[in-house]
């Protein structure tokens, strides 16, 4: 993220719409999570979002990965309180075992709220959090589409991959490509936001 985008994320305005909207949403389509649940947040940021996880949708730890090192050092100082419910780390969402050791079935829940519109590879950062889904376990994804990312506003003042950008659909796609189950999702403005979850199912059992 360039300074705009990074002043952006962390504005009050943003943490607003995140809590008052889009937190709601996402508790709707996949509900709070299973007592005892380890979650995992990719681009975890300054903390704001692992906080709304344990705080909102009742994980019993999180943990947070994200490229840039001073993020981690502001996510550690916010989230210091919760002791050892957090483990935070340096990487990429594209390899989750280098960042974290994380293994295959590791999390009942992964959480996006706005990053993987940022990997230029995102489709293996889809992959990954497939394979780090418990089965059973849920994606709950908050994303920017290519449409918003053409917007006048956007180029202008961000930085983003400026190739295979996803639409609302080919992320869907994708999830379903990795055999996810997308239990309900919506898109708003033009379909510039997409809201979700999607479930790893259960062998032989559907999804939770």
């Amino acid at each position: 993220m360039n300074w705009a985008e990074t002043t952006l994320v962390n504005s009050a305005p943003r943490r607003w719409l995140q809590r008052c909207y889009e937190v709601p949403v996402l508790l709707r389509f996949g509900g709070r999570l299973i007592p005892g649940t380890r979650a995992l947040e990719i681009g975890c940021g300054a903390g704001y979002g692992s906080q709304l996880v344990l705080e909102r949708f009742g994980a019993a730890g999180v943990d947070g990965v994200d490229l840039d090192p001073a993020m981690i050092r502001r996510a550690g100082a916010r989230l210091a309180r919760y002791g050892d419910r957090v483990r935070l780390a340096q990487g990429s969402a594209t390899d989750l075992r280098a960042a974290l050791g994380a293994d295959d079935g590791g999390y009942g829940a992964v959480f996006d709220f706005r990053i993987v519109h940022h990997i230029p590879d995102w489709r293996k950062a889809i992959g990954e959090v497939a394979r780090a889904l418990a089965p059973g376990g849920r994606f709950y994804f908050d994303e920017v589409t290519a449409h918003a990312l053409a917007r006048p506003t956007y180029r202008r003042l961000f930085e983003h991959p400026t190739e295979d950008r996803f639409s609302a659909e080919e992320f869907l796609d994708e999830l379903t490509h990795h055999g996810l189950v997308v239990l309900r999702s919506l898109t708003r403005i033009h379909s510039d936001y997409l809201l979700g979850v999607a479930a790893k199912p259960i062998a032989g059992g559907g999804e939770t």
